[in-house]
């Protein structure tokens, strides 16, 4: 089992976000650090897309967020963002004044990338600060 607090030392990138504020870039949520954040625009849904930088096996992913309700994780196989599949999808309960932190299994399923889709909030702005994995 290995744990890695950055993904980007991994190769992975986030290549694909919905929105981008320059203050706080999709880049944030795979630098391993909770302090920075990406922050939608304020209309749902939401997403981003990591690749990795060849295909991955993941037991779970970690997910350091705010204010997402309702998330959507799905998978792709090929070399390109297109064609994915759902591989599952999770509410996740509000916080007040803390980061929700949610462990979500992915049951080893392999990809070379993963698409994260926000459908609802609990306020018009969502945050996403940390996505770490297991494999």
């Amino acid at each position: 089992m290995m744990i890695d607090s950055s993904l980007s030392s991994l190769g992975a990138k986030v290549v694909v976000a919905a929105s981008c504020d320059e203050n706080h870039p999709p880049e944030n949520i795979v630098d391993g650090s909770t302090k920075t954040f990406w922050m939608s625009t304020g209309m749902f849904p939401q997403e981003f897309i990591i690749r990795f930088a060849e295909s991955t096996s993941i037991a779970t992913v970690t997910l350091d967020s705010y204010n997402v309700r309702h998330l959507k994780i799905e998978k792709n196989t090929s070399q390109n963002a297109s064609h994915f599949e759902s591989v599952t999808e999770k509410e996740l309960e509000r916080t007040e004044g803390h980061l929700q932190s949610n462990a979500i299994s992915l049951n080893g399923t392999s990809a070379t990338h993963l698409r994260f889709i926000i459908t609802s909030g609990y306020d018009h702005f969502v945050s996403m600060h940390r996505l770490t994995m297991q494999n």
